[in-house]
């Protein structure tokens, strides 16, 4: 045997040499597998570069034919669209925004009829979009295909769960997209990426050949930059009459709903009362409180509502409402897939496992409650609304969060987020999503709602409104300056008595003016701010009663009433954390106030 053998042999018999070989075939599998990442990861990250990270799979489908002169050229000829992976394409398969979903199902053997109603109709599809998970979610996250990058704030989440189809319309990508809306997925990010979103009334919209996450809560929507190419596409979709008789319309501003905003409410105010000031056919903006109307309407709601102040009794049966909406959502998509997660034990990011994990565990046994809230619910806005109503509210209450937030600070977001959502999901009722320019550097939007059925009219007063709206939004100062003066400090003394006066009388909106006629003379009062934030809490005015009671803090650090009272506006507001605060200061100045301990401790159990 020759020596080189012999010596081979010799070190393969020797322990020490498998753990050199083992060591080094390992080295050269990592720096392989490394390879191959930085490769995956430089290609994902030139297509972000390109496309925004808005596309999950890129193709083309054409239109159908143009018809031959002396035909009318198609509405939507020229267009180009995406859709979101949630929709069947013949030959492809729809991947619901999960690599798990993806491989357990097969392409499908039919397109969707929406997409097919918009090849007929002269547009082009270039592509499937990115998604939240099994259209779970409402950040527009999805850690598998990458999140796609919002073009207004790229450091901040673009909405969801039709995140890719919203950002691959405000990126110029394509003329308009289709999404899905079930609990606010067309809204939210339409609102994010600052352009036209439309949620259409339930079943209005055919839903053949698309994924359902909850049937009773689905609906098929789409965003687009250019309010003609909106109105254009819903014409197709919804198969609508071109001429219909003109309707006056009457605006109804919902008050209380935008005390949730963080964007001033007179901001709104001026725009929509400016904008319909200008038009023929619109009365004047009437002023209601929405949260007490379902609060008389809603009768069903009673077994989701928590126990309540009178001022909070509004703001309590929307956030019933949203619990509503989330329980449906559940049993619906109990229905539909458990028997595929109980067999396939498909793995999902930690999110949609939770909401996954509470859908399958949840019982159904009160599904007929939930179907009669939504019947009521139905009613209550065709009652408000009639036929010629137009329902304006905050599309959502908070700026974008920003990319990767720890799950702890989504909590208050969310709650604010469905106390809005939840009235055109489970009405049914059609919603327009309209932007209206930035506030400190986000954008923001407002809703239009009609009633169940008027996709058209709402699709009118949109194309009516829609450039006025911008104009104001574009000249529209970001608050409006209150008056500055000075007087004579017995006359406000004897306006504060006045005040407390109508107070106790339970004449709310005359103790306001004249704590108001107080404050102008002597603008140092803490008492005037912490006293005019009552009757605010008593009128359902939650912003301005914060406001009020953070200016008598500043006047007096020590002002027990301004702590409660404040941390009621909050916990009204749905910021649970800072009204949490709020109590806890007004312990360390009075150790035995029943009323800070009791909601101190209701608030630790809701932010557990």
């Amino acid at each position: 045997m020759s020596k080189p053998v012999q010596a081979v042999k010799a070190s393969m018999s020797n322990p020490k040499a498998w753990v050199v070989i083992g060591l080094t075939v390992a080295g050269i599998v990592i720096l392989a597998e490394t390879h191959r990442r930085r490769r995956k990861g430089k290609r994902r990250a030139n297509a972000i570069r390109e496309d925004f990270g808005a596309f999950v799979e890129k193709f083309e489908l054409l239109p159908f034919p143009q018809p031959p002169p002396p035909a009318l050229k198609q509405p939507l000829a020229g267009l180009s669209f995406a859709i979101k992976d949630i929709f069947d394409v013949k030959g492809y398969v729809a991947g619901f925004g999960s690599s798990g979903w993806a491989e357990t199902h097969e392409a499908a053997g039919k397109t969707a009829v929406v997409v097919t109603a918009l090849l007929k109709n002269g547009a082009k599809c270039v592509g499937k979009t990115v998604m939240d998970e099994l259209a779970f979610g409402m950040t527009g996250e999805n850690t598998e295909y990458g999140t796609p990058v919002n073009p207004k704030m790229p450091s901040h989440i673009p909405g969801g769960s039709s995140s890719g189809s919203a950002v691959a319309v405000a990126a110029e990508l394509v003329d308009f997209a289709l999404g899905t809306d079930t609990t606010g997925c067309v809204r939210i990010p339409a609102s994010f990426c600052g352009i036209l979103g439309y949620r259409p009334s339930h079943g209005a919209v055919s839903t053949v050949g698309v994924l359902p996450n909850s049937p009773s809560l689905d609906t098929v929507g789409w965003f687009a930059r250019d309010p003609s190419i909106f109105c254009r596409v819903g014409h197709v979709l919804l198969q609508l009459k071109t001429i219909e008789p003109r309707r006056t319309r009457r605006i109804l501003f919902a008050d209380d709903l935008f005390q949730l905003s963080k964007v001033p409410v007179p901001k709104f105010k001026y725009i929509v009362t400016k904008t319909v000031e200008k038009l023929s056919g619109y009365q004047p903006p009437k002023h209601i409180n929405f949260g007490q109307h379902i609060a008389s309407s809603v009768p069903s709601l009673k077994g989701f509502r928590e126990q309540s102040t009178s001022h909070q009794n509004g703001i309590s049966a929307l956030k019933a409402l949203s619990s509503a909406m989330l329980s449906l959502q559940r049993c619906e998509f109990k229905t539909n897939y458990e028997d595929w997660v109980d067999s396939v034990k498909p793995r999902f990011r930690p999110h949609t496992t939770a909401c996954v994990q509470t859908a399958i565990s949840t019982s159904t046994e009160n599904i007929k409650t939930l179907y009669k809230i939504r019947s009521e619910m139905r009613a209550a806005l065709h009652d408000l609304l009639k036929e010629d109503g137009i329902l304006v509210i905050p599309t959502i209450a908070d700026p974008p969060l920003a990319l990767n937030m720890k799950k702890r600070s989504f909590a208050e977001f969310y709650d604010r987020a469905l106390t809005l959502l939840s009235i055109s999901s489970l009405s049914g009722c059609c919603q327009a999503t309209i932007p209206l320019g930035n506030h400190d550097d986000f954008p923001i939007s407002i809703s239009f709602i009609a009633f169940h059925g008027a996709d058209k009219f709402l699709l009118d007063t949109v194309s009516d409104m829609y450039s006025s709206l911008q104009e104001q939004a574009s000249i529209v100062s970001s608050s409006l300056p209150l008056p500055d003066t000075n007087g004579d400090m017995d006359a406000s003394e004897l306006l504060k008595e006045k005040g407390n006066a109508a107070y106790k009388g339970r004449q709310w909106n005359k103790a306001v003016n004249y704590y108001s006629e107080a404050i102008k003379l002597n603008e140092t009062n803490a008492t005037y701010y912490c006293n005019r934030a009552a009757a605010y809490l008593e009128l359902g005015c939650f912003r301005q009663a914060e406001e009020d009671c953070s200016r008598a803090i500043s006047l007096d650090k020590k002002n027990v009433k301004a702590y409660l009272r404040r941390g009621a506006a909050r916990e009204s507001l749905l910021c649970y954390k800072e009204a949490l605060q709020d109590f806890k200061h007004a312990l360390v100045l009075e150790p035995q106030n029943k009323y800070a301990s009791t909601a101190e401790n209701r608030l630790r159990k809701l932010l557990s």
